[in-house]
């Protein structure tokens, strides 16, 4: 079985906000553990950012991006330093692999990011995945990790994607409350509509919180994948199969897995407003979108960016990695491709947004 395992910043750090030892070799244990028993793991951790908090002084977590940055780039190596001396008692290797969307959206990145876990797992390394915060050029969230973890789950074929929390699962209200109650198992969306979502943690590391995670099994499970949503504490005993924390059953099939980081992982640089027969051509017959289709463009973006495709009300309806600059589009409105290559030449002759590079929402 493959196995990916995603840690938050919570799971790992002290109550004074560094990385504690102890946890960490908990959770390395059980990765190992699970390894003798025959299966592949992928670790999927936050605390960069809490690894590098105490080195240079800082008490909490900065809201400054580049101060955000700067503990990230001091904590990563710190932050693989450990978890590598603590698996290296077992006598695993580790091998690190820091993400960014690119890497898994466009279509040569994305073949590169897959080659490169399937020969890790082939060599019997046990990689360590985190998003590339050191560069990252928006807002760091924590939480987002969370989301990552369900996309690698697919993008390396996983079997069962394990959650670590700072509680045992999935509540029907606050886990403080004597009141509320586990969930053992979610076979569908429709069973968390009585759910009450709790907030993040308070302990001034981590951003993430069971609305991010409830996102990931949405994800995951609908990509076909289920997913254990447990403490850290109980990470050995969701690792032998135990009965804890709660269990969400996959709810869909596989699919593209670079287009289901389309879907979830990127953001919108702008729009492009489709006609109605565009978004039926579009969403029905899975077709290209023609510039032909096309009647409005809103934002700055450029060609290579993700777009959302909006019906004329403005509802968005699928999204894709656009082949125009935003200033080009408005001299393309409702022209067929023949014409536009006999005005202005064969390279205005492409789709605005190629059908591979495109993800009905």
């Amino acid at each position: 079985m493959r196995i990916v395992v995603k840690v938050g910043s919570s799971s790992l750090t002290t109550a004074a906000g560094g990385i504690d030892p102890v946890r960490v070799a908990r959770l390395t244990d059980a990765l190992a553990g699970a390894r003798s028993a025959g299966h592949e793991v992928v670790l999927v951790s936050s605390g960069a950012i809490a690894a590098g908090l105490a080195p240079l002084g800082l008490k909490r977590r900065p809201r400054a991006l580049s101060a955000q940055q700067a503990a990230a780039s001091v904590g990563q190596g710190l932050l693989v330093h450990r978890y590598t001396e603590e698996l290296a008692r077992h006598g695993l290797v580790t091998g690190q692999v820091l993400l960014t969307v690119d890497d898994v959206t466009r279509r040569s990145h994305y073949r590169n990011a897959y080659q490169t876990f399937a020969k890790l797992l082939e060599l019997g390394v046990l990689p360590i995945v985190n998003e590339n915060d050191t560069v990252a050029t928006t807002e760091i969230r924590f939480g987002d990790n969370d989301r990552l973890a369900a996309l690698v789950a697919h993008l390396v074929h996983a079997d069962l994607l394990v959650l670590l929390s700072d509680v045992d699962g999935l509540y029907d209200g606050d886990p403080a409350d004597p009141g509320s109650s586990l969930i053992p198992e979610v076979a569908a969306g429709d069973d968390l509509a009585h759910v009450r979502i709790g907030k993040a943690g308070t302990a001034g590391v981590g951003t993430g919180g069971m609305q991010t995670k409830l996102e990931a099994a949405r994800i995951a499970t609908g990509a076909g994948i289920p997913v254990l949503l447990t403490a850290a504490d109980l990470v050995a005993e969701a690792l032998t199969g135990a009965r804890v924390g709660t269990r969400f059953h996959a709810t869909g099939k596989r699919r593209p897995t670079r287009l289901l980081w389309l879907a979830h992982a990127t953001e919108p640089r702008g729009q492009v407003v489709l006609d109605a027969g565009a978004v039926r051509a579009v969403t029905e017959r899975r077709a290209s979108l023609l510039a032909a289709g096309v009647v409005g463009v809103h934002g700055s973006f450029v060609a290579g960016d993700p777009v959302d495709l909006v019906d004329p009300d403005g509802r968005p309806v699928a999204r894709g990695l656009v082949n125009f600059d935003a200033e080009e589009i408005p001299a393309l409105l409702g022209r067929s491709s023949h014409e536009l290559k006999r005005e202005l030449g064969a390279a205005y002759e492409r789709e605005v947004v190629h059908r591979d590079d495109l993800v009905v929402l």
